[in-house]
């Protein structure tokens, strides 16, 4: 079968372009509201039946019929069989991809996770204390395709953190377990592991259930039931963020082999038919070229279908007056993942303001990030990576402050703090610090 791939074409010198690309890039993160009623009595149901509602969407959404929840536990014996049954260079890749996710995790750790605390002249201690979170969960897509890149992106960061307990849910659709994923998870420490996936598993890692213990947390990408079923948790649990549909932009000044560009392109299109795939450049002739080897390429790709759906339906090659031009569009998609495909990289990179990720150069591919480079692959969505930040050992982490106030520093804090409460009309708050002071002041009178 052959598939015809017809992305925008789109200029910025275009009267009309705002209006079309705004059309183009608009995605609405909100769930359809069939969608949040099945989650919201999918949650609620796992909430008051817990293990037997488990088995019973078990079975109706992955035709997986079990006894128990306990037989859809994975034990440390499969996923080190599992390890060990693979080829060699899977487990050779799996092991490098760790250490480099591990290394780059216990730097970040190392830079800005520690617990610190200072002495002011009063001999009062002030600081912070830094402590891992109990047991997390991580939610690992399966289905469509398999990821164990996502095992080793959410659980050894957990895992760096200190994170006691790290519960991994992953459905197998039939009952068909990925080796790659189960040696992941071995790989990269996992705790637990279960065999159940979608809104009933997020449900089970929230609420608890007979078997499945409730985490303080849960991380992890997955489709729109999962997403919708995290969104309606939280406050429940802590929950990293809500993804959007995958998502990448290349910036491109032309001298990058277009078969490499249109690859990368390719890369994000076949996640998903919503994923977005943008190229800008000033180049329209390297627009030409890319747009022929897109139409070259893509029937020797197994997922050309999807490729297609995606490219045709939110792709967009688009023609810019400038680098500068490109980059201040960028800037306002503020997308996933960024290539600066360029000779000259470091040119760029200082105006460009919101990204999950920026990969310089081009032999930077997004798919290195993906799976080995060390940075987190999970990354904000949909325009968030405006005021959000990529997976890392801080959100497997909490802050607790430190107050030791010496007596003297209560002599000059006291009378402060005394102000203060009496002012908001606390006097329990202001007697509090004032009996702490060496001359007790008379009780004040509140008006």
């Amino acid at each position: 079968m052959s598939f015809i791939v017809s992305p925008a074409r789109l200029s910025t010198a275009s009267s009309t372009f705002d209006t079309e690309f705004k059309t183009r890039l608009h995605w609405s993160a909100e769930a359809d509201a069939a969608i949040e009623q099945k989650v919201a009595d999918i949650l609620a149901d796992v909430q008051a039946r817990g293990d037997a509602a488990l088995l019973d969407f078990t079975k109706r959404f992955d035709e997986l019929d079990a006894s128990s929840v306990a037989a859809l536990e994975l034990t440390q014996v499969e996923l080190k069989t599992a390890f060990d049954l693979i080829p060699q260079a899977q487990r050779d890749a799996l092991q490098a991809a760790a250490q480099r996710v591990r290394s780059y995790h216990e730097a970040q750790k190392k830079a800005n996770g520690e617990s610190w605390s200072y002495l002011d002249e009063d001999g009062t201690l002030l600081g912070q204390k830094v402590t891992p979170l109990d047991r997390v969960g991580i939610y690992v897509p399966g289905g469509k395709a398999a990821y164990p890149s996502s095992v080793l992106m959410n659980a050894i960061p957990a895992h760096v953190a200190g994170v006691a307990e790290i519960i991994m849910v992953v459905p197998t659709p039939g009952g068909d377990k990925n080796a790659l994923v189960l040696a992941a998870a071995h790989v990269a420490g996992v705790t637990r592991a279960f065999t159940i996936g979608g809104a009933q598993a997020v449900a089970a890692l929230a609420y608890g259930t007979q078997t499945i213990p409730k985490v303080d947390k849960i991380t992890g990408p997955g489709n729109a039931y999962v997403a919708a079923a995290k969104r309606r948790v939280f406050g429940t649990v802590g929950i990293d963020m809500i993804a959007g549909p995958s998502e990448i932009l290349v910036l491109a000044d032309g001298t990058t082999p277009p078969d490499w560009v249109a690859m990368d392109l390719f890369s994000q299109a076949e996640h998903d038919e919503l994923a977005q795939s943008i190229l800008l450049c000033p180049d329209v002739a390297y627009i030409d070229q890319v747009q022929a080897a897109i139409d070259r390429l893509l029937n020797d790709m197994p997922r050309a279908e999807i490729i297609a759906k995606s490219l045709t339906g939110r792709g967009a090659l688009i023609h810019t007056r400038s680098m500068e031009e490109a980059c201040q569009i960028s800037n306002a998609i503020a997308p996933e993942h960024l290539e600066v495909s360029s000779r000259d990289p470091h040119r760029w990179e200082p105006l460009l303001k919101h990204a999950g990720a920026i990969f310089l150069g081009a032999y930077t591919s997004e798919s290195l990030g993906d799976y080995c480079a060390g940075p987190n692959h999970v990354l904000p969505t949909s325009g968030t990576a405006r005021f959000s930040s990529p997976l890392g050992v801080y959100d497997f982490q909490k802050r607790s402050s430190l107050i030791e106030v010496s007596q003297a520093g209560a002599q000059t804090l006291g009378l402060i703090a005394a102000e203060l409460a009496y002012g908001e009309g606390l006097q329990a708050h202001a007697r509090a610090a004032e009996l702490r002071l060496t001359q007790i002041p008379v009780m004040r009178k509140l008006k």
